[in-house]
């Protein structure tokens, strides 16, 4: 399924109508107007000067047949000094429109970038896996530079075009009304024409824009995974699946480009047919040769606008596509979203209940059955079961990555669907198997570019989790540079930032999701010294297949198929002889 059908399937049909769209851009120039005001009286400017021009061109060329020498040179003298007047105040005109739409068109762009960003920041979880983030990535650096676009050149440009077409044939009837009725002809299968082109190049360049983020996703996706690509040798594979994409977008780019070139040579015959006209025309009608001059001119900003405007139909639908495309991403509500009485939380006490928790991730498959229990504050609490269980799914519901269909989750006796969700998060610390760290240094990534914490705190936390044992190895330490994903650092190095940077944010909750798997025996130790200093912190909740690693929990809570099915601390459980029992066996079977 592609990015499309996956928006389309959260927020029902992706086609705005026009007028919606066009709506929806122009209200991102709200507190702009008094500059896009001052540009479009810039341009009227500009529109007028180049109607005035010909009219001058026209008024030399006939003095050039006067009988009085000394006043046709005095007149064309000041003719050219009006000319080049004009011209220089015409390109002063355009320079100061140019720079005003360029600084309004930023700073729009700068704006819905943000705005773009923060919506994606408050989906949940589960939209993140129905959406592709080759099509995410596409949509908040590319498309939104579309309505950049849109205000710095298109509407401008369009806008300019048309009022040159309509004032050009106003003069032009004034010149000959009998001419411009003969030329009047050619502009209706002009505008004919366009209005055909125009369906036909939406169409298609809607097609360009799908393939384009769909090569893009595909591409970020790979270049991800290209460790395991080339692991299990599949460079062949992927470059063919590379290679049918690519031609799909070959294929619609070649599709856009070809309707450009039937239509530039059409438009062309027209103009070259309507020069033909004018001049036979004109000498039928017994013009003067400033009049036939004129009309020539004039017949060029007439026809050269219409041009523009075929090519400027490019811009357009690759504009208008763009954006559509992106209030489709708009338009997508988060899943998971504060009430409008939701509360703020400073501090919890960490009692957590679930009380007849239903979930699933989709329609009626459900992941957790009627499951409840109670966590006591300051407790470790252990989830154990075989995979797709619902341990995660647990730990996830707690921080509101989803929230469940049925039943409620209470923290300190208050439904969490009544707290805000920043709130509630910044309660609880999270640990997860995959270590996340961002391209800077350690430190940065033990802050998470919070400048609020100090240097000090910085090292504290890292010598509170045993962190320091590797940093201070290091020759810049906390400054040392992290590449992209940390890949230059195990993934027992990258635990324990992890738990540095939980520990700085002082969580009453701790969550470890899987946090010691895949790791060496040396570091695991580390860990687990780590683990008994975090249990002072407050409420651990924790993940774990290895049985070693959470037998001196408080409580254990076994789950299987999405069921609870017994809890207690590890020597009870061994007593009972159930399902942990028998997890035990398998795990020490052989002491």
């Amino acid at each position: 399924m592609d990015e499309d059908e996956e928006l389309v399937k959260l927020r029902g049909d992706k086609k705005i109508p026009f007028w919606t769209l066009l709506r929806r851009i122009l209200s991102y120039a709200h507190g702009h107007w008094w500059k896009i005001a001052l540009a479009f009286l810039l341009l009227l400017a500009n529109v007028g000067i180049g109607i005035v021009l010909p009219l001058l061109t026209s008024k030399m060329v006939d003095y050039l047949d006067a009988s009085n020498e000394n006043m046709a040179l005095a007149m064309i003298i000041g003719f050219v000094v009006g000319y080049a007047i004009l011209a220089i105040v015409s390109q002063l005109t355009r320079f100061f429109e140019g720079l005003i739409l360029q600084k309004v068109g930023q700073t729009i762009v700068f704006e819905l970038r943000k705005t773009v960003f923060t919506h994606i920041e408050r989906m949940s979880q589960n939209q993140f896996n129905e959406m592709p983030v080759g099509s995410l990535v596409t949509r908040v650096a590319n498309y939104t530079a579309a309505i950049s676009e849109m205000f710095t050149s298109v509407i401008v440009n369009v806008l300019s075009n048309i009022l040159t077409i309509i004032t050009t044939f106003g003069i032009m009837m004034y010149l000959s009304w009998r001419l411009s009725l003969i030329l009047m002809v050619f502009a209706v299968i002009v505008g004919a024409m366009s209005a055909i082109f125009g369906k036909l190049v939406g169409e298609r360049f809607r097609k360009e824009r799908k393939m384009v983020s769909t090569l893009n996703t595909f591409l970020s996706e790979n270049l991800s995974g290209m460790r395991l690509i080339q692991i299990f040798r599949q460079e062949k594979k992927k470059d063919k699946e590379f290679t049918e994409k690519n031609e799909e977008l070959r294929k619609a780019s070649y599709g856009v480009n070809i309707t450009f070139t039937f239509y530039r040579p059409f438009i062309s015959f027209l103009y070259y047919a309507a020069i033909a006209t004018t001049f036979g025309v004109g000498m039928l009608l017994s013009f003067t040769a400033g009049e036939v001059v004129a009309f020539y001119l004039y017949l060029s900003r007439f026809f050269n606008p219409i041009q523009e405007l075929a090519d400027q139909l490019n811009q357009i639908q690759h504009a208008f596509t763009s954006c559509e495309r992106l209030f489709n991403l708009l338009d997508v509500e988060p899943e998971v979203v504060d009430e409008p009485d939701a509360i703020e939380i400073d501090h919890v006490e960490g009692k957590i209940e679930f009380d007849h928790v239903w979930f699933a991730y989709e329609h009626e498959n459900w992941i957790l059955k009627d499951v409840s229990f109670v966590v006591e504050p300051k407790t470790t609490v252990a989830f154990c079961g075989a995979t797709g269980a619902g341990k995660t799914t647990i730990l996830s519901l707690i921080v509101r990555n989803y929230k469940p269909q049925k039943g409620r989750i209470l923290i300190d006796g208050v439904d969490i669907s009544h707290i805000k969700i920043a709130s509630l998060r910044k309660a609880i610390g999270q640990m997860l198997q995959d270590v996340f760290l961002f391209s800077g240094t350690i430190q940065s990534n033990v802050t998470l570019h919070d400048e609020d914490f100090s240097q000090e705190q910085v090292q504290e936390a890292c010598d509170y989790v045993n962190a320091s044992s590797f940093i201070n190895r290091l020759p810049k330490k906390l400054d040392e540079e992290v590449a992209e994903s940390g890949e230059n650092f195990s993934a027992g190095q990258r635990q324990l930032l992890s738990f540095a940077r939980t520990v700085l944010h002082k969580p009453q909750i701790l969550i470890l999701d899987e946090a010691t798997s895949n790791i060496d025996t040396e570091t695991e130790i580390l860990i687990q010294n780590s683990l008994e200093k975090m249990k002072n912190i407050g409420t651990m909740l924790v993940v774990a297949h290895r049985l070693s690693t959470i037998q001196h929990a408080d409580n254990i809570i076994c789950l299987q198929n999405g069921e609870l099915i017994e809890q207690g601390n590890h020597q009870n459980l061994l007593r009972k002889k159930g399902y942990y029992y028998r997890l035990y066996q398998l795990q020490f079977a052989d002491n």
